[in-house]
């Protein structure tokens, strides 16, 4: 007999009440085994000696690693470092080279910091090697320290084209005479 979802009685499940096929386990019956695989499913294949080391899906892994292999996964990690704190003037010569390398399109006045981050450079390069290990930031100093040396390069060549414009100038006006 089956109820209407309507009238109050709760329908028929022959699988919730346990009416259904005797022959067929239940999903979650704990009493039921598992089923056997067919024989010589987990069964390894015999090695044959002199092929090295025996394959990925069985055997015995090799007591001593081989050269070129990795050691066993037993062992620990090695403990993880922290990285040592950037020196705070290396990140001051790299932001300094950075903006007097751009400002320099702007007629040549962001140059005047050029000689600032190659100073800064080379005294932050100076104390991370001092601090054997304590302080990092090599890469930054480095960093301000080369856009320094080519903003000052920059700088030395606006000033003598500065230089030289106006001794052109100065030299044409005595020339005229006005």
């Amino acid at each position: 007999m089956t109820s209407n979802p309507g009238d109050g009685q709760p329908p028929n499940d022959p699988h919730r009440d346990g009416a259904a096929d005797p022959d067929q386990p239940s999903y979650g019956d704990p009493a039921s085994p598992p089923p056997e695989p067919p024989s010589g499913y987990w069964q390894q294949e015999p090695q044959s000696p002199g092929y090295g080391p025996p394959g990925a899906y069985g055997g015995q892994q090799p007591q001593q690693p081989q050269y070129g292999q990795q050691p066993s996964y037993d062992q620990p990690y090695p403990p993880y470092s922290v990285p040592p704190p950037n020196h705070g003037g290396a990140l001051a010569s790299m932001i300094v080279g950075i903006v007097s390398l751009v400002l320099a399109c702007g007629y040549g006045i962001g140059l005047l910091g050029a000689p600032v981050a190659w100073y800064l450079g080379s005294k932050s390069l100076r104390e991370i090697d001092a601090s054997q290990g304590r302080l990092g930031g090599r890469g930054m100093a480095q960093a301000g320290k080369v856009m320094g040396i080519i903003g000052t390069v920059l700088l030395g060549l606006l000033l003598v084209v500065v230089v030289v414009g106006i001794s052109l100038l100065v030299a044409n006006s005595e020339s005229s005479g006005y």
